[in-house]
């Protein structure tokens, strides 16, 4: 996979990637509760530890889906905003939103990793911004470019690897799941210009610079130290798999691509996705998303992804892989001889 890179020397560097993005399943709807801005300003989250839910037996109805929890989607919020990133924000109690709130939690000097009031309390403490806030649909967001949901890399080579809809792009953009922003605004058409809808009113804050990154490959995570040994960001990330797992040790960040492209080599690559050289353009839902740090083991790095819902959830082919928005902040605080260590 080639990449241009952003370095100190504005060089271009030829490097090769990981990732791909499982075949899109349709939103559902999740409109069997009212979600109210107001709702969620007031709510605590139900303090409930994440269960996998069973799979049915034969003749057995499935268990209906969780339904968002208006506490949990503040607690996500301001943990967002708080850059111990939950991941996406669908309202629904897991693993991602537990660990964040435990390192939150650590580094606030609180114990545990408990998603409850007092986590809530001092989460508004330190930020005491709405967690909601209104947007006005406008003909950019509808301009498109959109491409059909992606397929292999062939098709998504041909088709573009753009957002799928107006309601993706919106949803990205508040680092929100398509149901949980339709829930929130149920009778929305996201195709008209002009329409207010109702948003977590997430921000984009800036790290100070990061020297030191830890990959935790058993929690599925990615830890951020300032030059002050400082914790300053913590993500949920996919990591390896255990047919392609990803390094061990310690390397380096190499640099950064916006926007990459990304080439399936099989001349350079080990996995197999067929026998020709295919090259994706850049897009948001491209195999690696919206931005690539090159680490110092070729075909290694980390990476966004075109499927939010799904990080720390699913495998990846031995990169690191963060939501688009999270590995966005992390590249903006990066430079070439960032060390990255993986425990």
């Amino acid at each position: 996979m080639s990449f241009r890179l952003i370095l100190a020397s504005t060089s271009l560097i030829a490097l090769a990637a990981c990732g791909e993005r499982e075949p899109a399943a349709p939103v559902e709807a999740t409109q069997t509760i009212t979600l109210t801005a107001e709702a969620i300003e007031r709510a605590t989250p139900v303090a409930v530890a994440p269960t996998p839910t069973p799979a049915p037996t034969e003749g057995e109805a499935a268990t209906p889906p969780a339904q968002p929890d208006p506490g949990l989607i503040r607690v996500q919020i301001l943990l967002d905003r708080s850059t111990f990133s939950p991941g996406v924000i669908d309202g629904l109690a897991g693993d991602n939103t537990r660990q964040a709130a435990a390192a939150f939690r650590s580094a606030n000097g609180m114990t545990g990793d408990a998603v409850d009031a007092d986590l809530l309390r001092k989460l508004a403490e330190t930020d005491r911004s709405a967690a909601m806030t209104e947007y006005t649909l406008t003909e950019a967001d509808l301009a498109g470019p959109f491409s059909p949901p992606p397929g292999d890399l062939a098709s998504q080579a041909r088709n573009g690897v753009n957002y799928t809809s107006v309601r993706e792009r919106i949803a990205e953009r508040f680092h929100i799941t398509e149901p949980l922003l339709q829930a929130l605004n149920p009778d929305v058409d996201f195709r008209r210009a002009g329409v207010r809808i109702v948003v977590p009113a997430v921000s984009d804050n800036a790290l100070p610079e990061v020297t030191r990154i830890v990959v935790d490959k058993t929690e599925r995570s990615l830890r951020a130290f300032d030059a002050s040994n400082r914790l300053v960001a913590f993500y949920p990330a996919t990591i390896g798999s255990t047919e392609r797992p990803a390094p061990s040790g310690t390397l380096t960040v190499v640099g950064v691509a916006k926007e990459p492209d990304y080439t399936y080599d099989p001349d350079k690559l080990s996995y197999d996705r067929g026998p020709n050289k295919i090259t994706v353009p850049a897009g948001p839902n491209n195999p690696v998303g919206s931005t690539w740090i090159a680490l110092s083991r070729q075909s290694y790095g980390i990476h966004g992804t075109p499927d939010p819902s799904k990080v720390a959830k699913t495998a990846s082919n031995g990169c690191i892989r963060l939501t688009n928005w999270d590995a966005q902040q992390l590249a903006a605080a990066v430079k070439p001889g960032v060390e990255v260590r993986f425990v």
